[in-house]
């Protein structure tokens, strides 16, 4: 969101939410409102004042805001404020270390003055912090794998998390598959490596929509034969999570993973992608740390695989 969070200040991830008369959750993401009713919420939680510290609160996207604390002495080993579930009051921000314990009381009066702002929105009336943490001094991609990097997303935190590691981050004009593939056509020669996400199999999926999701994959689906008349030496199709419409949340399950490399790969005998497609594939079930390695032999950008 064009924060900018330097070690020792503690940035969170904002959620708006919905409580009820006795400030249990009924709704942890405020009925997804539009980014156009959360504005004027982040706009007032923007105002709101803790004695000895500065507070930067900036809109996300609909229901989701991001807050960052600046002064002396912060630290963020912090739990999440959110329960993940529903039917239960959101948690007070506890310390999970005690050199951060004044940290966390910091957030909570920062909280109960942010509550009672919004106090009054029919669905917005409470919120939820995640993922405390200060930069955290990632690796940078392009000096880690030696490939000119570039981000290609819709939704801002994948801006963000792509930013951290040093890629570039392109502008995408529209929210759909093919307007995000449009980006990465407009730069094909200007990098050797392009990330790409599609955030909406994960909302979908959260909302447990299982016929939206699935139109989501059919729509990358459509678009995706623009990327292939690039020409890409290798292409990689998988997920950084499972989230099955049943379960209406992340869950354990191994996420599919294709392999597209037309003067390397050895084909199998799937001709469908899927869970159940890819488990019986020739790449078989390995972990996500294997990802770039293989996909960088099959790019021949390695001297040697393994070694």
């Amino acid at each position: 969101m064009g924060i900018v969070v330097k070690k020792g200040e503690v940035a969170a991830r904002g959620n708006f939410c919905t409580v009820d008369a006795e400030g249990r959750i009924t709704d942890r993401r405020a009925g997804r409102i539009a980014s156009s009713e959360a504005i004027p919420l982040v706009a007032r939680l923007a105002q709101v004042k803790v004695p000895g510290v500065e507070v930067e609160v900036r809109h996300v996207q609909e229901y989701r805001f991001a807050v960052v604390m600046r002064g002396p002495g912060l630290e963020p080993q912090i739990a999440d404020t959110d329960p993940q579930r529903t039917g239960v009051a959101p948690l007070p921000a506890r310390a999970t270390q005690p050199r951060a314990e004044a940290t966390a009381d910091l957030f909570n009066r920062w909280i109960a003055e942010a509550r009672k702002v919004i106090a009054d929105h029919p669905k917005a009336n409470a919120l939820t912090l995640r993922g405390f943490s200060t930069d955290p001094e990632l690796p940078r991609f392009p000096e880690v794998f030696g490939l000119r990097s570039a981000c290609v997303a819709v939704y801002p935190m994948y801006k963000g998390v792509a930013e951290l590691v040093g890629m570039s981050v392109l502008r995408v004009e529209g929210d759909r598959p093919e307007d995000e593939f449009a980006a990465l056509a407009k730069a094909w020669n200007d990098f050797d490596f392009f990330f790409v996400h599609i955030k909406k199999t994960d909302s979908r999926g959260e909302d447990g929509d299982f016929a939206a999701k699935s139109a989501v994959i059919e729509s990358v689906d459509a678009a995706l034969p623009k990327v292939l008349e690039l020409g890409p030496s290798v292409l990689a199709v998988t997920g950084d999570h499972s989230t099955p419409a049943k379960l209406k949340t992340h869950s354990w399950h191994p996420v599919p993973f294709l392999l597209w490399a037309p003067a390397t790969v050895r084909t199998d005998d799937q001709t469908q992608f899927g869970e159940s497609a890819c488990a019986r594939g020739g790449l078989g079930t390995f972990l996500a740390t294997e990802a770039m390695p293989l996909m960088l032999a099959h790019a021949l950008r390695l001297e040697k695989f393994g070694a």
